[in-house]
């Protein structure tokens, strides 16, 4: 089974994949992709820079290019692909009979969640007030066809776990939800 995982900044989509690679998913990051390309032309690897690259990628290469890029990397019949953020990329998994997940939460809990991972990890992407968090949301949620549209991925999904609580909770009701599924391959 390949699922497909979008959601907004600090909503829990890391909380989401960590649950399906303790379930034997090997899992791949559209950013991963993204990351690699900053390296090689020697650029940051922040938020923006990688926003930018891939609309580049997908304004050059078409708006599912990086999702065609992932599925050629990777070929595992349990595969979780993270960073989901235009719809030509969860068109590409349902191609292919793919699940996608959703997790979003309120902003106000997401930048919270945002501070604290910055704070715990020194991961300079975070906005320095809430109000520019929304402003780097909503250009992250573009009229473009080949910009991040992450609020018509989310509407795309099979499901959307909402996330307001702690990961505990995130972790159950996923956990729920895939044992209602019919057939998985994993353990």
């Amino acid at each position: 089974m390949i699922i497909g995982v979008a959601g907004t900044n600090a909503a829990g989509k890391s909380t989401v994949v960590r649950l399906l690679e303790g379930k034997g998913f090997a899992t791949f990051s559209l950013s991963d992709v993204l990351r690699e390309e900053a390296r090689r032309r020697g650029l940051p690897q922040d938020r923006d820079t990688l926003r930018a690259l891939g609309n580049e990628i997908r304004a050059r290469d078409g708006a599912g290019a990086l999702m065609r890029e992932a599925l050629r990397r990777v070929s595992r019949p349990d595969l979780v692909i993270d960073s989901i953020r235009n719809p030509a990329e969860a068109e590409e998994l349902r191609r292919r009979s793919a699940l996608i997940i959703g997790v979003d939460a309120d902003s106000r809990v997401r930048f919270s969640r945002a501070v604290e991972r910055e704070a715990r990890t020194g991961r300079a992407e975070n906005a320095p007030t809430f109000e520019e968090f929304l402003e780097r949301e909503r250009i992250e949620n573009s009229d473009d066809p080949k910009g991040q549209q992450l609020g018509k991925v989310l509407a795309m999904a099979d499901v959307v776990f909402r996330n307001d609580g702690t990961s505990a909770q995130l972790e159950k009701r996923v956990t729920s939800f895939l044992s209602l599924l019919p057939v998985m391959s994993v353990r």
